[in-house]
């Protein structure tokens, strides 16, 4: 016998494919979907989504255990957590929707300038383009700028016509605002008499004067107060620091005309702020840079007294 035939009965045992048919595709189908199928208890307690209840028949074993009262805190709970999770606007009641308008209504009006309804058609309106702004008839001033804060209004050539005006205006703020501004637009070239008489009823009335040259740097002021309107005062404090040199330039640069220079050039001969104090009109004239007016200067205020006998 040859090698090539005794290889045949090995050909002959191969593994061979089985095709299966259209009824054994059928027949696997149903019996996975016979297996995957629910229990009876499982049938007959049904979950209603739609109505967030839960639904149990009288033939379920469970229904026999559990009687009426628990049945009915049951389904109150469900109806409760899902309620929770999946929230839909029949959930919310009218006053809880009022509340909300009400809230967003508050929040809107913190972030707008109110304007007093005599201020419509005045040119200042169209200079406030940073902020919202809307008309408002229950506010006593001209702007009311923070929940404390208001403005009036006053130009200068209104002022000569009508003199008594701003003091009847400050008199019926009263006390109601703790920030208090006059802004004056000052749109005449002879303002120094006015200005003194605007000056002195703001002092009389608590009120901070502030002046604008352009209706635009006044709406800049407005932008600005209800802009920072809660911030700190600390922010526009001068800062000094805390150092000897710092004290000592901000002590003697506050003399007329004495420059940072000038200090370090008397810091260096005289050591300390006790020796330039001490020091006369010829001692401080021969430091390089002080000339005579500014060695009087010096002298005078370390030597005068700050307030004149009468």
């Amino acid at each position: 016998m040859s090698k090539s035939q005794e290889k045949l009965p090995n050909q002959t045992n191969k593994r061979r494919f089985h095709i299966p048919t259209v009824e054994d595709i059928e027949k696997s189908r149903l019996d996975a979907e016979r297996r995957l199928a629910p229990g009876e208890a499982m049938r007959e307690a049904a979950l209603d989504l739609s109505t967030s209840t839960l639904r149990l028949t009288q033939e379920s074993p469970i229904s026999n255990n559990i009687n009426n009262q628990s049945t009915a805190s049951a389904a109150a709970q469900l109806q409760s957590e899902l309620t929770v999770a999946r929230p839909n606007a029949s959930v919310i009641s009218g006053s809880q929707q009022r509340g909300a308008e009400t809230a967003s209504g508050r929040s809107h009006s913190n972030q707008t300038v109110q304007v007093n309804e005599i201020q419509r058609g005045n040119p200042l309106l169209a200079s406030i383009r940073n902020v919202r702004w809307s008309y408002s008839k229950d506010i006593i001033p001209d702007y009311v700028v923070g929940r404390t804060s208001c403005v009036l209004y006053l130009s200068i050539k209104y002022h000569r016509l009508h003199p008594e005006y701003i003091a009847k205006r400050i008199e019926s703020l009263g006390k109601d605002y703790r920030v208090r501004v006059l802004l004056v637009y000052v749109d005449t070239d002879d303002s120094k008499l006015p200005l003194r008489e605007i000056n002195r009823i703001a002092l009389l009335g608590d009120m901070t004067t502030l002046l604008a040259w352009s209706l635009d740097e006044a709406g800049r002021y407005i932008e600005t107060l209800k802009t920072f309107e809660n911030r700190q005062p600390d922010i526009i404090k001068e800062r000094v620091e805390d150092t000897y040199s710092a004290k000592l330039n901000n002590a003697l640069t506050s003399v007329r005309s004495v420059n940072k220079t000038d200090v370090l050039t008397l810091a260096s001969n005289f050591e300390s702020f006790e020796g330039i104090a001490k020091a006369g009109v010829d001692e401080l004239t021969m430091c390089p840079g002080i000339g005579d007016l500014k060695a009087q200067r010096l002298f005078k205020a370390f030597n005068e007294p700050f307030i004149q006998d009468a």
